[in-house]
């Protein structure tokens, strides 16, 4: 092959750009070994080879070369045949055994397949035996390599035929476009299918390699699909399609964790929707139960109604800044009042909605636009006032908390808006009555509860609004306007809350006037059963979950937790972003 030479109107090639490098930079070097660097790099001599390579293909490239012969591989076979005879010559001997070289035999077929353009896998010659008065009868071959081939099959009971149940979509019996839901199998590989098995079949399909060849006849064809418009879902439960005995073919499953976002990809079957996880490079999609089937297997688990509800256990106390302190009514306390915290709607209202997917979106907070509200939620005694007490002082101007409602007249000391807004009781049933409050509950004969208005007073001084609230009423709050990010405080294991809260103590409330009390046994074991009820029930509307075994660690990691919602991409309910 000639070498390349630099002539008028031509760029100067790469090579000889490398050579001058070195010359060209020198005035810019200062330190020597520097100098000394850069020759010994440019002057390399794998580096000089590569680069010559490189131009001479680029220029063979540039020529537009027409292969001289397109079967290479052929000849070669011919000639070594030829030479068979006289193999006495030495020179003929080392051809002889050249041209049988594998490697050489490699090289061959590239050169063919690139000359004739031939890059399509190569299938193997039709069977024989095919009746050829069987017009309806269709000979498909695929090439399977490692992935599945993306097809679910089916006995009819009426007839007994073996059909195909569905094409996963993506899957490789998808992309061929050959193979059709609806159409019969008669054999696989020569093997007549009717006597067997679906599970039969499925093992022959496993254990092939190469190309398969299926005997179909085709089923009834459809109108072209109409194509269904992108649906992303989180899933608000965990499912493993190895444990599912409902699903027609475990190997085509898809798991999936709770939280995790799943793009729909078909729902022609009313009960095994097609997925894929949102963001895997695998174009196949695997099954997983539809949302109607889904739900009706979950409703037939569901405990009697009221088993599972969770004790409330705070009220609201008189706080500078609008701070809550959390604290354990009594026994005599939860005999003697209403428990604190109820809402409008009652904990069986949540029950009645099973947990299957939620169709969300992507969602970025815009420059502007007023913050999500956060929602904590955790057992008392686990640390949310803490937590919100530390963000408080970390940047007042950037967080806020809302200030209570109260029916309980006004003290001295007090002051209307600082410690509680004071209403009549009157106008609290009022609200109560019109859905005003966010959760509200009795103690004592007085009303304390936390109105939506100021929630929305937060909110519209461009601050984030801290809230924590009892989980049942998260679901009031997911809408819209407010957009909640619900992040779960759960405890530590039993041997760190000892260790960490051995010097803590429960502080009742001042409306109270009792005293403040180090925690018990009886405490730590109720708050680790607490967070266990909490996580059951209503796990599939947090969006994170931290654990507070170290207050300075939980801190941080709500911090920048708190930090993405604001500038990152989430994923949020449609509702939320559609009107």
């Amino acid at each position: 092959m000639p070498a390349l030479a630099t002539g008028a109107g031509h760029e100067p090639g790469l090579y000889a750009m490398l050579a001058a490098l070195p010359s060209q930079l020198q005035p810019h070097v200062s330190r020597p070994e520097d100098n000394t660097f850069l020759q010994g790099m440019f002057g390399e001599r794998g580096l000089h080879s590569l680069v010559k390579i490189h131009e001479r293909l680029q220029h063979y490239e540039e020529s537009k070369p027409v292969p001289v012969l397109e079967s290479a591989t052929v000849l070669a076979e011919e000639l070594s045949k030829h030479l068979e005879g006289k193999s006495e010559n030495g020179d003929i001997k080392e051809l002889v055994k050249l041209l049988g070289n594998p490697h050489m035999k490699s090289l061959l077929s590239v050169h063919d397949t690139v000359a004739q353009k031939r890059y399509d896998p190569e299938l193997p010659p039709l069977p024989e035996g095919v009746d050829d008065e069987e017009n309806s009868v269709k000979i498909i071959r695929l090439v399977k390599n490692k992935e599945p081939l993306g097809a679910t099959i089916k006995r009819d009971d009426a007839t007994g035929a073996i059909i195909v149940a569905r094409i996963m979509r993506g899957g490789a019996a998808d992309r061929s476009g050959l193979i059709h839901a609806g159409d019969e199998l008669k054999e696989v590989n020569g093997i007549p299918v009717e006597d067997k098995k679906p599970e039969e079949i499925i093992r022959i399909l496993a254990q092939s390699q190469g190309a398969i060849t299926f005997k179909v006849v085709p089923g009834v064809k459809d109108d072209a699909p109409i194509r269904e418009p992108k649906v992303f879902l989180r899933a608000l439960f965990d499912y493993d399609p190895s444990k599912d005995n409902a699903i027609p073919c475990k190997e085509a499953g898809l798991g999936f964790k709770k939280g995790s976002i799943l793009q729909i990809m078909s729902q022609e079957d009313a009960t095994w929707w097609q997925a894929k996880q949102e963001g895997d490079a695998n174009p196949r999609a695997g099954l997983i139960p539809s949302k109607q089937f889904q739900e009706r297997r979950f409703a037939l688990r569901q405990p009697t109604a009221g088993t599972m509800t969770l004790p409330v256990q705070r009220t609201l106390s008189r706080r500078p800044s609008g701070f809550r302190r959390s604290f354990r009514l009594s026994r005599r306390d939860k005999k003697t009042n209403k428990s604190m915290y109820e809402s409008k709607k009652s904990q069986m209202y949540d029950m009645a909605d099973v947990p299957t997917y939620e169709e969300v979106t992507p969602y970025c907070r815009q420059s502007g636009a007023k913050h999500r509200l956060v929602v904590l939620v955790g057992p008392t005694g686990v640390g949310l006032n803490e937590l919100k007490r530390k963000l408080l002082i970390s940047d007042p101007q950037h967080f806020g908390v809302t200030i209570p409602h109260t029916s309980r007249p006004k003290r001295n000391q007090e002051t209307e808006g600082v410690e509680y807004h004071f209403i009549s009781k009157h106008l609290f049933e009022a609200d109560i009555h019109n859905n005003k409050l966010v959760e509200y509950g009795e103690y004592k004969g007085n009303y304390y509860g936390t109105s939506l208005d100021s929630v929305r007073s937060v909110l519209s001084k461009n601050k984030v609004c801290l809230l924590d609230v009892q989980p049942h009423t998260i679901k009031l709050l997911r809408n819209a306007e407010f957009k909640p990010f619900v992040v779960f405080v759960k405890p530590p294991r039993l041997d760190r809350l000892r260790e960490t809260r051995k010097n803590a103590k429960i502080i009742p409330s001042r409306d109270d006037k009792g005293s403040a009390k180090p925690f018990t046994e009886e405490d730590f074991q109720e708050m680790l059963n607490t967070a266990e009820m909490m996580e059951t029930q209503y796990g599939h509307l947090f969006e994170k979950v931290i654990v507070n075994d170290d207050l300075t660690a939980a801190f941080s990691e709500l911090q920048s937790a708190l930090k993405q919602v604001e500038t990152e991409t989430h994923w949020v309910p449609v509702s939320w972003t559609h009107s």
